[in-house]
């Protein structure tokens, strides 16, 4: 609350408009199965837009479900959250699909991202190479989640920053898809790396 002067009859006071958070648009990439549409729904503060499809026997055939088997639905075009960090900050999530056929899609659902997270299952660190190279080929800052299924990685995360040959500058880190915070604070990394990334490219 404000006070401004009045002509006849003083001053008055006037509540000061409150101004909308800055959008932000920050996408989850990986292979299929990896967790990207269980950390969306982990996180957003509104229920999360998916577009689930039943997996058929024909997907079946071609996703590798060996380390997924109770897994029976997969995403076809993208999955999508919210999440407000402060009254001047809304992250909007954008999910990719995880698999190779679907990605003609990959432009349109990650243009106008500030950054990327790029989820990994270190059981099939093959899966997440494409995810990795699209962000760097495209010069957008990210950084890489060892999703720890069943609490636990299979590599430790010198030998997954080798096997993903990305530098040092990328942050690598483990999290858990399912839960809330952990979800949180993956994306603060990206959050702080693509700011930084923004002020830089300003101050050039």
């Amino acid at each position: 609350m404000v006070s401004v002067p009045s002509p006849t009859h003083g001053t008055r006071s006037v509540t000061a408009v409150e101004q909308p958070p800055l959008p932000v648009k920050l996408v989850i990439a990986g292979g299929f199965g990896v967790g990207k549409t269980t950390a969306v729904g982990a996180i957003s503060e509104i229920r999360p837009l998916t577009t689930e499809a039943a997996i058929t026997e024909v997907a079946a055939g071609v996703d590798d479900l060996s380390h997924t088997p109770a897994k029976t639905t997969t995403t076809v075009a993208m999955d999508f959250g919210c999440l407000t960090i402060d009254p001047t900050l809304k992250l909007y999530l954008f999910g990719t699909p995880g698999q190779d056929r679907f990605g003609f899609m990959w432009d349109d659902v990650v243009e106008g991202a500030l950054g990327g997270l790029v989820i990994v299952d270190t059981r099939r660190l093959d899966d997440c190479y494409a995810a990795v190279d699209y962000f760097e080929h495209k010069g957008i800052p990210f950084a890489v989640a060892v999703n720890a299924f069943d609490g636990a990685i299979h590599h430790d995360l010198d030998e997954v920053r080798w096997a993903l040959d990305v530098s040092d500058h990328v942050p690598l880190l483990v999290f858990d898809a399912r839960d809330t915070g952990s979800v949180r604070d993956a994306l603060l990394v990206v959050l702080e790396v693509a700011l930084s990334r923004a002020e830089s490219t300003a101050a050039d």
